[in-house]
């Protein structure tokens, strides 16, 4: 917005409204006897006299009050001998009110050498106040640690205080009179230079504009310093350039940064909590923590276990080469980055020897930090020499390993790696993510030691599911046990080879999850054939079984148990708290038994009840647990109706009927363990199939 007209181009321009208009200063000229022979228009506003009313008369006459006239008269003498003087006075206006006057004069010759005595004269608190508004600025400006300058509507320097003298390592003799971007090229001329002029143009002023360069000051490093613009106009209102204050910002520049990193990485921690953890299944929970990782702290994130952890009870020393062999439960990598390509897949076991950085990592038990990779790192990471190369393909500059270390043994690693973040691993990343894979390896320790008890349960679970006895004569079998997706617990079902030709039927479930809830089972499953061989009735041996199960601890079972005797037609059943069975009759009706309910094995002191059914051939009885037929909120009426219904109806192969009711009751995944029992009634002499 430079002003390019004429006046402005001689320098011949006036500015109505500046400071001498704002002093408005007086000027008067008196003779050798105190005449006044000049008198301007400024003093007559100044004291109220008009020109044909002092000119050609004395004036201190009019002007000075009568106790000061022989002052005056002395200050007269003096100036007239050739002193300069100065001073204040009161004087007296032509409305009759006095006004204290500040007076500077001096004798002068006039064009024909005559001398006489010129006069300046202003407003004492109105030169005052002048005073007083300068020399604050003069000392704020001076004085104050933000750096101030003025530029004109060229934008050339044309003040700058010694605040940004030191701020710019230039003094002010360098900068004065060239523009910006002649004197810091190191900073952002164009974007600072946009700003005065906007500033300029719209009159808007910009607040806290950050920007960012390099100075004489310091010229090696990056400063930030946080600039505001301001518009300048005279009292005229016209434009004459922009004012710049500027602060060096760049230690609380780095220490916001510290803190939103310090509130990141508290904030990862957080969700770390929440997310990590949050089952029990050991592939799942390695995601988890690699997804937290991924990508607020790294573009690639994996999790890498020793095999040696997840086959035996404790994870063994390395070989003697140093080598280790590590599978791989779960790989993250960022949006938009093709980093995944350096890592083997999920599930598969790779080996690594003893100078690769995640074999170092879990030998010495610590954080392995290469903040800058190079070829030769690349090749220490990296399970080969192809997947080296992709590691360099896709930017690979930065890596960490850390070891999982839960109760004192090592399980593995997280090894996180940066392409698209181009800021390095440093102490504080080294520090987080110790922290996460401290309380990740916890959870994977847990979810390990679940998996491995999962297994053992399951195990013994099976191990103690019966043989069908062969050759049972009247009766048809079919059975399923699913265990649970989570935990395993402890239900069980038998079939007892009776004396007779009668078929002992025994479903039931101990109360709990694991390997104990298992051995339980196994105890009262042994102890119900011992008892079967007793040809006990059904009350009997469940009383039997009720004082065994109390010495068994705190355990608690339910059972029902069925006596059936084809050749006879007739089905005897005791309950201890478990579900009923469904009775399908040979004309397709079914029912759910109401039987006396007795309570759970291991209670003691209640005795139980037998109830006889009549079951002619082509009868079907179904026992179960309650995996079978019970769904979170929802009440287990529905489950036990939808059964009976699946149930009734034309008989179909008992197998097939099995597969039949867990797709209908969706329990192929059950989140409980499920144990269904068939048993179907013929003739003896028949050949009956399944």
């Amino acid at each position: 917005m430079a002003d390019h007209s004429p006046t402005a181009a001689t320098g011949l321009r006036a500015t109505p409204g500046g400071l001498l208009d704002e002093v408005r200063v007086a000027v008067f000229v008196l003779d050798g006897e105190g005449v006044t022979v000049l008198w301007s228009q400024e003093a007559e506003d100044l004291f109220g006299y008009r020109a044909e009313d002092i000119l050609g008369r004395p004036a201190a006459a009019l002007l000075v009050p009568d106790q000061l006239r022989s002052a005056v008269e002395r200050w007269f003498e003096r100036t007239w001998a050739g002193e300069a003087w100065a001073g204040i006075l009161p004087v007296r206006c032509a409305d009759g009110t006095r006004r204290q006057v500040e007076f500077r004069s001096r004798r002068l010759h006039d064009p024909h050498g005559a001398p006489v005595i010129l006069a300046h004269a202003a407003d004492t608190p109105t030169l005052r106040r002048l005073e007083i508004d300068l020399a604050m600025s003069l000392s704020l400006i001076n004085q104050s640690p933000v750096g101030l300058a003025f530029f004109d509507t060229d934008l050339r320097w044309l003040r700058v205080n010694p605040a940004l003298e030191r701020i710019n390592g230039l003094p002010a003799e360098a900068m004065l009179g060239r523009r910006f971007g002649d004197v810091l090229r190191g900073t952002d001329v164009a974007g600072v230079e946009a700003a005065m002029r906007h500033v300029l143009e719209t009159g808007e002023p910009l607040i806290d504009r950050r920007t960012t360069g390099r100075t004489p000051a310091d010229p090696q490093r990056d400063h930030v310093w946080s600039v505001s613009y301001y518009r300048v106009d005279d009292q005229a209102g016209h434009t004459i350039g922009v004012g710049t204050s500027a602060i060096d910002v760049t230690e609380r520049q780095r220490a916001d940064a510290e803190v939103a990193a310090a509130r990141e990485r508290l904030a990862v921690i957080a969700d770390a909590g929440t997310r990590i953890g949050t089952t029990l299944d050991l592939p799942r929970t390695a995601r988890e923590l690699a997804e937290v990782a991924v990508p607020r702290l790294a573009d690639l994130a994996a999790v890498d276990v020793l095999d040696s952890v997840l086959s035996g009870e404790s994870a063994p020393p390395l070989p003697p080469d140093g080598s280790a062999l590590f599978r791989a439960l779960a790989i993250v990598t960022g949006h938009g980055t093709d980093a995944g390509r350096t890592a083997h897949r999920v599930g598969e076991s790779e080996s690594y020897g003893p100078f690769r950085t995640i074999t170092q990592c879990v030998r010495e038990a610590r954080p392995v930090l290469l903040a800058r990779l190079g070829a030769p790192a690349l090749r220490h990471i990296a399970r080969n020499e192809e997947v080296a190369r992709v590691f360099a393909d896709v930017g690979a500059h930065s890596y960490l390993a850390v070891p999982l270390i839960a109760r004192g043994e090592v399980l593995g690693t997280l090894s996180l790696c940066r392409t698209r973040n181009p800021r390095p691993f440093d102490a504080q990343d080294v520090a987080l993510a110790t922290e996460l894979a401290a309380r990740a390896a916890i959870s994977v320790d847990n979810a390990r030691l679940y998996s491995r008890e999962r297994t053992t349960a399951l195990t013994l679970q099976r191990s103690l599911l019966p043989r069908l006895p062969r050759g049972r004569p009247g009766v048809d079998i079919a059975c399923r046990y699913l265990p649970a997706v989570s935990e395993v617990g402890g239900d069980w079902f038998d079939v007892l080879r009776l004396s007779a030709g009668r078929v002992g039927l025994v479903v039931g479930d101990v109360m709990g999850k694991g390997v104990h809830a298992a051995a339980i089972m196994g105890q009262l499953r042994s102890t119900i054939r011992a008892l079967a061989l007793l040809d006990l009735p059904p009350d009997e041996l469940l009383s039997h079984l009720d004082g065994i199960a109390t010495s068994l601890g705190d355990s608690i079972a339910t059972c029902v148990y069925a006596v059936c005797d084809p050749r006879r037609g007739w089905c005897e059943i005791s309950s201890a708290g478990h579900l009923p069975p469904v009775l399908v009759r040979p004309d397709g009706t079914a029912e759910l038994l109401d039987l006396p309910n007795g309570v759970p094995l291991g209670v003691g002191g209640v005795p139980f009840a037998t109830e006889r059914r009549r079951l002619p051939p082509g009868s079907t009885i179904a026992l179960f647990t309650d995996g079978l037929v019970e769904e979170r909120h929802t009440s287990i009426d529905v489950g036990l109706r939808a059964m009976t219904r699946m149930l009734a109806g034309d008989p179909r192969p008992l197998e097939e009927t099995c597969d039949a009711i867990l797709e209908g009751l969706r329990r192929t995944t059950p989140e409980d363990d499920v144990a269904l029992l068939l048993a179907r009634t013929h003739e003896p002499d028949d050949a009956g199939t399944a």
